[in-house]
């Protein structure tokens, strides 16, 4: 990963002009996944995986951006009447930025050069990473003080209508409000949040599995159209509920009937999950990594056996984790259908579980693992310093 050192030294090698610097981490979702474009609850952390953009003024309003990770460099320009996306990794970029202009932010013409640390396709929320971190760069650079709530809004709204990804909220405010040593408790629909705190003793370990299968992001926005329905036929026999975090698991049974097996299933998911984040952020403030780690594992069955959002290799590798000394909980994180687990482990085993899950999973799939050993990490900055 390149450092922001190496990122000045580069940009001004390259553009002849002393860039300013700014990150934005990835994340891993602890628990309460799929729930937040249901106004539910989650629990994410940023990890110590950042994407890192520099910036310096252009004299005109074009837009240019180049990435470390591609040959290719675009620019676009900001007065352009109808901005379309192009299916292209740029898309992100020029979204944000068509954002912010459409919310009333005139952006000043800018030298952007990107450089990712987020692992692409693993579910560690590379795209908001690039989304907050050039959010907050285009701001600053153009003079305007950063809000971060009104920031991960705009981000969030950038990649629903620009990009065409119907994602909640969550990646990209955890990406804008994260505090080293904590996770942060978010309700996604009032943005209220609360810090929790993590043991010091225990550490995040992602278990990338390498494949990110083809289906993931038809069925994440199909996921969502079930939900929807869920609420529609619901909303009908109780008139308060707005999204599927208003229902209970007692009033889901009572009207399962009008609805299909998968709709209820996927709304089982989605309302269990909510009362698991609620019950883990209650653990971790005890000091109780084992009923979090149980709560951990609950969340991984449901998402693959009501949610429908994982796959054999996500299933092993939580299998070759949870009964493993040292190891609290394991369970896939972020939209599924490949990407990584998360798991909860004690600081003095975290090699001997690294080494063993890598071992077992490359024997079952022929497939070498890339493995994290994470702490958590604070949300979107300017870096001043050279390193």
């Amino acid at each position: 990963m390149t450092t922001a050192r190496e990122l000045r030294v580069a940009f001004r090698a390259f553009h002849g002009s002393q860039p300013r610097i700014y990150r934005a981490p990835g994340r891993v979702n602890l628990i309460g996944e799929h729930t937040d474009y249901n106004d539910g609850f989650v629990m994410p952390a940023a990890i110590d995986f950042f994407t890192r953009v520099a910036i310096s003024p252009r004299d005109d309003r074009t837009i240019s951006v180049a990435s470390e990770h591609f040959p290719e460099q675009v620019d676009f320009d900001l007065d352009d009447p109808a901005p379309q996306p192009t299916r292209h990794w740029s898309d992100y970029v020029r979204g944000v930025a068509v954002t912010l202009e459409q919310a009333g932010y005139r952006l000043r013409g800018a030298q952007l050069q990107i450089s990712g640390g987020v692992p692409i396709g693993a579910g560690l929320s590379s795209s908001a990473a690039i989304e907050v971190a050039t959010g907050y760069a285009l701001l600053e650079h153009s003079g305007f003080n950063v809000d971060r709530v009104e920031l991960a809004k705009l981000c969030q709204r950038a990649e629903n209508d620009f990009v065409g990804m119907r994602c909640g909220i969550m990646d990209q405010f955890i990406s804008c409000h994260a505090l080293k040593g904590k996770a942060l408790l978010l309700d996604c629909r009032s943005l209220k949040y609360k810090i929790v705190p993590l043991a010091n003793e225990t550490r995040l370990v992602i278990c990338n599995t390498m494949v990110k299968h083809e289906l993931a992001g038809g069925e994440y926005n199909k996921r969502r159209a079930e939900c929807e329905e869920g609420v529609r036929h619901l909303a009908k026999r109780l008139p308060r509920v707005r999204a599927l975090r208003d229902v209970t698991l007692a009033e889901l049974e009572a009207n399962a009937h009008h609805l299909s097996k998968v709709v209820y299933r996927r709304c089982r998911h989605v309302i269990s999950e909510n009362a698991r984040v609620l019950k883990g952020a209650a653990a971790l403030e005890g000091n109780d990594a084992a009923e979090f780690g149980r709560l951990m594992d609950e969340s991984h069955s449901s998402l693959r056996d009501d949610y429908e959002v994982s796959c054999e290799e996500l299933d092993l590798m939580v299998e070759f984790a949870k009964d493993l000394p040292g190891v609290y909980g394991a369970k896939m994180t972020g939209g599924g259908f490949g990407g990584c687990t998360v798991n909860l482990v004690a600081g003095e085993r975290v090699e001997q579980v690294k080494e063993k899950i890598a071992r077992e999973y490359e024997t079952a799939t022929g497939i070498a693992a890339e493995i994290y050993v994470c702490r958590a990490e604070s949300g979107a900055q300017e870096i001043t310093s050279s390193f």
